[in-house]
């Protein structure tokens, strides 16, 4: 490869970004090949922003440069020097900005304590319990998968679910190729089952079970399913979907499952989104007429899926013609917003993140091993304690309130982000969760 005369290296999405960084600024590593690229006179590397976030360029341009610096960028300075010196933001010292190539950023606030206080009301203003939380709200939250709500933002489904808000959760693709075989195999032997115990609802299990088994059985690696199959896997995607929701005390109803038709190849591949799947998504914004909008805003879906639906909501939002919602977004099962991104955070305690990780476990056919996990082998629920403990953990070591979890959004109206007004450092964070 080196001895070509041009090389280019084309990344895209956050989770490449770790590995990114370590291409491009790291030490030569034969454990990280494309480190090797740094000693070719003609290579090029093109990225997404996603991709390009862990760039020293990127996450702390103070390091290399001047610095153009607004309130979101001090934010992020400030709580990057405050992890730096292992302090509290309120604990930040004149020293540790001229230390760490921050004086510029201090000078615009002649000493640290008034720039600590104003970090700090930051932060803390984003902190939403549930009594915080949007109440008696028509809502709608779209979920690429069944399972991504409860992911996501199960703790938060939860909240806005007691604070007697009208919600409606939109699946918006089957999630049928992402079902093994044998859980197909399970649930018709079960069918079986139920048929020769019950003969008053037999009629022909045992004929469509070996129809199935056939289908199943000669199938090659590689072979899309058969549309009966398709069809099973669906079902048992959707009545997964419908008994998370249950755990939570919400209700069957309040699920609409939409199929959106780029999902329908049976393959990983995908087709891109068209008119028709902007027309179904539409469809459900406009009945609803929601004050609020729920989608996930990730980049690390390995497939892509998640991306598109993402985009489908764009669209249909677009063409809504009624007054436009809150669009709050949430991160998948691969990342999380940082809490200098974020617009809110919403606290969890104990009981409500077993609460939410009980819901994920509704979706059996996605537990012990998902046919797509992306490059992390922990199970979803693993990735989820830990990810929302390690929000909250961050916060406190911050100097914030502590709390036992949080899941984190980006608030975005029109498609600006709204941001929260700050409150004076006295004020405490609802605390109750």
């Amino acid at each position: 490869i080196l001895e070509a005369r041009e090389i280019v290296l084309i990344a895209t999405g956050e989770h490449k970004a770790g590995i990114i960084r370590r291409a491009v600024e790291g030490e030569v590593d034969s454990d990280v090949a494309a480190t090797f690229l740094q000693m070719h006179p003609n290579a090029a590397v093109y990225l997404d922003t996603a991709a390009a976030a862990d760039l020293t360029r990127v996450a702390t341009p103070w390091l290399v440069g001047e610095v153009e610096w607004n309130a979101h960028r001090e934010v992020e300075a400030v709580t990057w020097l405050a992890k730096r010196v292992e302090k509290s933001v309120l604990r930040l010292a004149t020293r540790d900005y001229r230390d760490h190539h921050l004086s510029p950023l201090l000078a615009r606030h002649g000493t640290a304590e008034p720039l600590n206080g104003l970090v700090f009301n930051t932060l803390i203003a984003k902190i939403r319990g549930r009594a915080k939380l949007p109440k008696g709200k028509r809502i709608v939250v779209f979920s690429p998968h069944p399972d991504d709500d409860v992911i996501s933002m199960g703790g938060t489904l939860a909240k806005l679910h007691h604070n007697g808000n009208q919600i409606t959760v939109a699946y918006q693709t089957s999630g049928n190729i992402a079902v093994f075989d044998h859980e197909v195999r399970r649930y018709l032997e079960l069918l079986t089952r139920i048929a020769d115990g019950f003969p008053q609802v037999a009629g022909g299990a045992r004929e469509f079970e070996l129809q199935i088994d056939e289908a199943l059985g000669s199938k090659r690696p590689g072979d899309v399913d058969e549309p009966d199959v398709l069809t099973l896997k669906r079902l048992i995607r959707e009545t997964e979907a419908t008994s998370a929701l249950e755990t939570f005390g919400m209700s069957a109803e309040q699920a609409r499952f939409l199929n959106l038709p780029f999902y329908q190849t049976g393959a990983v591949k995908k087709k891109p989104i068209a008119d028709a799947d902007v027309a179904i998504v539409a469809e459900v914004i406009g009945a609803a007429e929601p004050d609020l909008v729920f989608a996930a805003g990730d980049l690390s879906d390995p497939h892509g899926t998640h991306r598109l639906c993402l985009e489908a909501v764009r669209r249909a939002l677009d063409v809504y013609g009624g007054p436009a919602p809150e669009v709050w977004l949430y991160r998948g099962a691969w990342q999380e917003w940082p809490v200098t991104e974020a617009s809110v955070l919403v606290p969890m305690s104990q009981a409500d993140l077993r609460l939410k990780i009980l819901a994920i476990y509704r979706h059996q056919s996605q537990k012990d091993e998902a046919p797509f996990p992306g490059p992390d082998p922990r199970e979803f629920w693993e990735r989820v304690e830990d990810r929302n403990r390690a929000t909250a953990a961050e916060l406190e070591r911050l100097g914030l309130p502590a709390y036992y979890a949080m899941e984190a959004f980006v608030v975005e109206r029109d498609g600006q982000r709204l941001e929260n007004p700050v409150v004076p450092t006295s004020s405490l964070a609802d605390r109750n969760g």
